[in-house]
C-alpha cells in the first residue's frame, strides 16, 4: 500500500511537471523562468535551495553513500533499505525533505547529464507561484548553459560518475568578475532596472560551486598572486591536488567589485541578496555536514568572498543571513578554519576590524534582544555561539597577521610529589576541582601560533571584548559548562573563547573554580580525619607575628610545602599572634599587604626598584635563599587563589614569564625604557662606523646591590668581539636575554615554582593573557570615585541624601590620590581597585551612632565603613583623615 501511494503521488507530480515543460525549457540564463521573474526573489531562492536538498535525498535513495556498514534506513547502501523505482525514489525524496531526514556523509558526487545520456524517464518539480519548490535549470552542480535545460531530479539506468578531478561541473552562466559587476551596476543605475543585477547576484551567491569560481586570481606561478589569494586558494600547506590549476579568489578585486555594488541603492538588491546568502549558507552547511561534494578549498573561497560584503551588519543580513553564514564556519574542519584565518590575515587591520564589528553587533543584538531569555540562556543561542566560533578565526587571523615573536619557553616547573594518602582518597572520592587545564586550541596548533607569541596583533585584543555579553553571561552556569565541555565537549562555554570576555568576567569564572577547589580540599580533609589519618584541618592556617611576619610565614609555608603541598589549595585563614579577630577576609588582606610591603621593598634585598618605571625586579646578586623567593611566589599565587588584590608593581616581562614565555628584547621597553631606546638607536644606525661610534663589545657591565661593578661576557671571550653592523642584532638579543632571563634564572625559577604550587592545576594560563594577569594581580588602574559613589550602598539609617553622606563624598572627591588610596586601604583592606573598576567594590557606608568624638571604623572583610553622624563637615573631615592615616592594625575589624 505504501508503494502504491508513493507511485500515485509521483505520477501526480509528474503530470504537473509535464504541464510545465515548456516553461522549464524557457529558463533564462540567470536561472529564473520568465513567468517567475515577477515573484519575490526570496521565494525563488528558497525553492532553489529546497530543490538542491531534494536532489541529494534522491541520489541517496537510488545510489547510496557507498558505505557497506551504513545504518541509515533511507540510504540505498543500508541493509535496511528497500529497492525503489525512480518515481518512487523521487516521491520519497520529497517526503524526506519535509521530515528533515538524515543525510549520509559519504554520497558520491553527481554530474548533470547531457542530451546524449539523458534518460527517457524523468521526474521534475513544477514551477508554481504558491508552492515551495521550483524546477529551474540552475543547480549547485552547474550544468553547461549551452545545453538544453533539464529538470531537477533525473534518473538513469547507470549511476553518474564523478569527473576526473573529483569536483562537480558548473553552470556556464557568466561568473562574477570585477568588470562584470561594474557593468551590471552601471546598467542598473542607467536603466533603473535591477533584474539583470539581481539575477546575477542570485545565481552566483546561491550556488557554492559557481561562487567559488568568481573573482578568480591569477594562476599559481604568474608572480602576481597576492597574499589574500594565496591564503584563500592555493599557496598554503593544505593545498588541494588541483589547486595549481584552480587559483583562489582575488579578494582585492572582490572588494573593488563590491564597491561598485555599493553605488546601487540597496533597495534594489538587498532582499534578494540576503535570501541568496541564506540559501548559500544552507547548501554549504549541508555539504560540510553530509555530502562533501565541494572541496574544502571551494568552501573557504565562498566564505572569503561572502565576508567581503561591506553590508553584513545591515538589518537585512543581521537577522538571518549573517547567523546562517556563521553556522557554516562553525562546521568547517580545523584545516578550513586555518585557511580562512590566513586569508583574512592577509586582508589587513581595516578589513578585520569591519568583520569583527559585524560579529560583535550580531552578538550584542542577540543578547539584548529577544534571542536570549531565562528560558533560553545565551549559551543556547545558536546565533551567538556560531558568531563567537567565527570570531575565534578572526582572533587568530589578527594574531598571525600582526607581529609574532616565537621565542623560547620557560622550563617546566617540577613540583614536590603530592600526598600519597590524598591521591589514594582521590580515587575513591575525587576532587572536582582537579585536572581542569584545557588542551591547546586545535586552531592554534594548526596555525603553529600561541597567544603569548603575539606582540602587536592587527586588531588590539581589547576590541574583541564584548561587554554586553560579559555582563549577561551567568558565570556559574558557564563555568559548569566549561568543566563539562572539557570532559565531553557537548556543552558550549564562553570560557573556551576567553578573548570575548572581559577580565572581570573571567576573574569571576576563576573565582568559582578556586572556591570549588577549596571546598573539595575541605571535604578531603574531613575524610582523612574520619579514617584517622590526620587531624581535621579544613583551612590553611597561618599564625604570624607582626614583628617577624616574613620569617613566621616562611617557616609555616615551607612546612606545608614539604609535608602536604595540597594544603596550599585550602582557604587561607590568618591569625596575628596576640590580636583578637576572626578572619573573614579582612585579616588576610592585611597580611598580604604587609607581606608585599616587606618582601618587595628594596631594603629587604630580594628585589630592586627600577628608577625610571617604579617597577620591582629580581636582584641577581641577592643573598637571600631560594626559599625566600619561593615564598614570594606562593604569596602571589595565594593572593590570586583567595581573590585578593596586591600592591605590587612588576614589569610585563614577569607575567609573560609566569605564563611560560621567556622575556626578549621587546620586553626591555617596559623594564628599562632608557636602555631599550639606546639599543633601538643602535639597531637603526646604518653607518659603517658603528664600531667606532658605540665602542661596544660583547662584554657588558652591571652593578650589584652594593654598587660593585661587575662584568659578563655574552659569548666566549666577549671582550674581544666588537659589535658591528653584522652582529648588532645578536648583541641586542643576547644582552636582553642576559638581563631578563639568565642573570635571574635561579631567583625567578624559585619564584615561579612557588607560584605554580598554588596555580599549577588552575585554568589561569588558558584564560588570561599577560596584560590580564597583571590586572588580576594588581587590580584596575582607574581610580574613578564617582563610579564608587554611584555603586555604594547605605545602612543604619543613612541614605544617599543624608547630609553626612553628602559631606562625606564632597570630602572624598577633594582628597589627593594618596589619601584616596588610604581610604580604600582603610575600608577594604587593599588600596587597589578591583578587577572591573570601582563598581565591583560594593562599598557599604553604615551609620554608627550620633555625633561623638570617635573615629570611623571599618569591617574590611565586608567593605563596610562605620561612620558616626558628625554634626559638622569639618569634624567629619578631621576624624576621617586621622582614621585613614593611622589605620594599620587599628580600627580594622
Amino acid at each position: 500500500m505504501s508503494s502504491k501511494r508513493e507511485t500515485d503521488e509521483a505520477s501526480r507530480l509528474s503530470e504537473a511537471s509535464s504541464s510545465s515543460n515548456n516553461s522549464a525549457a524557457a529558463v533564462t540564463e540567470g536561472g529564473i523562468p520568465p513567468e517567475c521573474e515577477s515573484e519575490d526573489p526570496r521565494e525563488v531562492m528558497k525553492r532553489a535551495a529546497a530543490k538542491q536538498l531534494i536532489e541529494r535525498y534522491f541520489y541517496q535513495l537510488v545510489d547510496g553513500c557507498g558505505d557497506p556498514h551504513c545504518d541509515n534506513q533511507h540510504c540505498a547502501s543500508s541493509s535496511e533499505s528497500r529497492s525503489l523505482s525512480p518515481n518512487e525514489a523521487a516521491a520519497e525524496a520529497i517526503k524526506l525533505f519535509y521530515k528533515e531526514a538524515r543525510l549520509c556523509g559519504g554520497q558520491p558526487n553527481k554530474v548533470r547529464r547531457t542530451d546524449e545520456d539523458k534518460p527517457h524517464t524523468c521526474f521534475s518539480l513544477p514551477c508554481t507561484t504558491s508552492g515551495d519548490l521550483i524546477g529551474d535549470a540552475t543547480n549547485s552542480s552547474g550544468a553547461d548553459s549551452s545545453q538544453p535545460s533539464h529538470t531537477v531530479l533525473e534518473t538513469s539506468q547507470k549511476a553518474s560518475q564523478p569527473d576526473d578531478v573529483g569536483t562537480v561541473s558548473h553552470n556556464n552562466g557568466a561568473v562574477l568578475t570585477e568588470q562584470r559587476m561594474s557593468e551590471l551596476c552601471a546598467e542598473c543605475l542607467r536603466s533603473q532596472r535591477a533584474q539583470p543585477l539581481v539575477r546575477a547576484l542570485g545565481e552566483a551567491f546561491s550556488q557554492p560551486a559557481l561562487l567559488a569560481r568568481c573573482f578568480q586570481g591569477p594562476a599559481k606561478g604568474s608572480g602576481t598572486q597576492d597574499g589574500a589569494t594565496a591564503a584563500a586558494g592555493v599557496s598554503d600547506p593544505d593545498k588541494d591536488v588541483d589547486s595549481a590549476a584552480r587559483p583562489g579568489p582575488d579578494l582585492d578585486a572582490c572588494q573593488r567589485a563590491f564597491q561598485h555594488l555599493a553605488k546601487v541603492p540597496s533597495d534594489y538588491y538587498s532582499g534578494a541578496l540576503a535570501t541568496a546568502l541564506t540559501a548559500l549558507a544552507e547548501s554549504l552547511t549541508i555539504d560540510l555536514r553530509a555530502t562533501r561534494r565541494l572541496r574544502l578549498r571551494e568552501v573557504v573561497a565562498c566564505l572569503a568572498i561572502v565576508f567581503e560584503l561591506p553590508e553584513l551588519d545591515c538589518d537585512e543580513y543581521l537577522e538571518v543571513a549573517l547567523p546562517a553564514l556563521c553556522r557554516v564556519a562553525e562546521h568547517l574542519p580545523v584545516k578550513g578554519q586555518a585557511r580562512l584565518a590566513r586569508a583574512w590575515a592577509a586582508r589587513g587591520a581595516a578589513r578585520l576590524r569591519r568583520l569583527l564589528g559585524s560579529l560583535q553587533q550580531l552578538v550584542a543584538l542577540r543578547v539584548v534582544g529577544a534571542g536570549c531569555s531565562a528560558l533560553l540562556p545565551v549559551q543556547a543561542d545558536v546565533a551567538v555561539t556560531s558568531a563567537v566560533r567565527l570570531m575565534k578565526i578572526v582572533y587568530y587571523a589578527s594574531i598571525i597577521g600582526g607581529v609574532v615573536e616565537a621565542g623560547a619557553r620557560e622550563s617546566e616547573v617540577r613540583l614536590p610529589p603530592a600526598d600519597p594518602l590524598g591521591d589514594a582518597l582521590d580515587s575513591w572520592l575525587p576532587r572536582v576541582g582537579r585536572g581542569g587545564t584545557p588542551p591547546p586550541d586545535p586552531l592554534a596548533v594548526e596555525l603553529s601560533v600561541d597567544v603569548l607569541d603575539a606582540r602587536r596583533p592587527l586588531v588590539p585584543f581589547d576590541e574583541f571584548y564584548n561587554e554586553v555579553l560579559s555582563d549577561t553571561v551567568e558565570m556559574d552556569k558557564d563555568f559548569a559548562n566549561y568543566k563539562t565541555e572539557l570532559s565531553n565537549g557537548k556543552k558550549f562555554s564562553f570560557l573556551r573563547y576567553p578573548f570575548i570576555l572581559t577580565t572581570a568576567s573571567k576573574s569571576l569564572g576563576l573565582y568559582y573554580e578556586n572556591r570549588i577547589r577549596m571546598y573539595s580540599e575541605r571535604r578531603a580533609s574531613l575524610l582523612q580525619a574520619a579514617v584517622g589519618a590526620a587531624p581535621p584541618e579544613p583551612f590553611l592556617r597561618l599564625h604570624v607575628r607582626r614583628s617577624s611576619l616574613i620569617a613566621d610565614a616562611l617557616v609555616e609555608l615551607e612546612m606545608v610545602a614539604m609535608e602536604r603541598p595540597l594544603d596550599l589549595k585550602k582557604q587561607l585563614v590568618v591569625e596575628f599572634v596576640g590580636e583578637q579577630g576572626v578572619d573573614e577576609g579582612g585579616v588576610s588582606k592585611e597580611f598580604f599587604q604587609l607581606a608585599v610591603d616587606q618582601l618587595f621593598h628594596p631594603d629587604y634585598g630580594m628585589f630592586t626598584c627600577q628608577p625610571d618605571t617604579g617597577t620591582v625586579w629580581f636582584n641577581p646578586t641577592s643573598f637571600e635563599s631560594e626559599g625566600q623567593f619561593t615564598l614570594a611566589g606562593v604569596v602571589l599565587g595565594l593572593a590570586i587563589y583567595n581573590h585578593v588584590i596586591l600592591a605590587v608593581s612588576f614589569p610585563m616581562a614577569v607575567y609573560r614569564k609566569l605564563l611560560g614565555k621567556k622575556a626578549s628584547f621587546e620586553d626591555l621597553a617596559d623594564w628599562n625604557p632608557v636602555l631599550y631606546s639606546g639599543l633601538q638607536d643602535m639597531l637603526q644606525y646604518t653607518g659603517e662606523d658603528l664600531e667606532q661610534v658605540y665602542l661596544q663589545s660583547f662584554r657588558v657591565g652591571y652593578t650589584d646591590v652594593f654598587g660593585t661593578a661587575l662584568t659578563h661576557d655574552l659569548k666566549p671571550d666577549g671582550g674581544s668581539v666588537p659589535v658591528t653592523q653584522d652582529n648588532k642584532r645578536e648583541f641586542v638579543d643576547l644582552y636582553a636575554d642576559f638581563l631578563l632571563n639568565t642573570s635571574v634564572e635561579s631567583q625567578f625559577g624559585a619564584f615561579r615554582r612557588g607560584f605554580a604550587m598554588v596555580t599549577h592545576e588552575s585554568s589561569l594560563p588558558a584564560l588570561f593573557r599577560p596584560e590580564e594577569l597583571e590586572t588580576l594581580v594588581c587590580g584596575s588602574k582607574n581610580f574613578d570615585f564617582k563610579e564608587l559613589e554611584s555603586s555604594t550602598e547605605y545602612d543604619g539609617g543613612y541614605t544617599a541624601s543624608s547630609q553626612t553622606i553628602i559631606d562625606f563624598w564632597d570630602i572624598v572627591h577633594a582628597m589627593t590620590l594618596e589619601d584616596k588610596r588610604r581610604l580604600l586601604q582603610f575600608t577594604t583592606g587593599s588600596d587597589r581597585v578591583p578587577v572591573g573598576g570601582m563598581s565591583h567594590l560594593k562599598l557599604v557606608v553604615a551609620r554608627n551612632g550620633p555625633d561623638c568624638d570617635r573615629l570611623p571604623t571599618a569591617h574590611t572583610c565586608f567593605n563596610v565603613l562605620l561612620l558616626p553622624e558628625y554634626d559638622t563637615k569639618d569634624k567629619l573631615r578631621d576624624r576621617l583623615l586621622k582614621a585613614i592615616s593611622y589605620s594599620k592594625g587599628f580600627g580594622m575589624l
